[in-house]
């Protein structure tokens, strides 16, 4: 490993707990529900960075590319199923607040 793939390794390990720890404090701090997805969002990119470094150091990253890539499936979906809740949320109570959410019954 050369000086300036290891240089770019090590930004890669101080990206990814970084970006980590934005997403949990958007989703601690906010009180809005689409603030509480980016959140997540952000969150899930960071660990996706972080695969992808570990792939990229251990030499095989064709290991890792199916992971990240499925990885990235599940986090569209949990996004659209989220955006779904969070447009029957607004219709019902004409707001974003996380507040709502502890009023749904079903």
């Amino acid at each position: 490993m050369n000086y300036e793939s290891l240089a770019l390794f090590k930004l890669y390990l101080i990206t990814a707990p970084i970006l980590f720890v934005i997403g949990i404090y958007a989703i601690m701090i906010t009180r809005n529900i689409i603030s509480v997805i980016i959140g997540l969002e952000i969150m899930t990119k960071g660990v996706t960075i972080l695969l992808a470094a570990a792939g990229f150091f251990n030499g095989r990253p064709q290991m890792v590319e199916p992971l990240i890539i499925t990885m990235i499936v599940v986090e569209v979906v949990i996004l659209m199923i989220s955006a779904g809740y969070i447009i029957n949320i607004a219709k019902k109570h004409n707001s974003l607040s996380v507040e709502n959410i502890k009023n749904i019954k079903g």
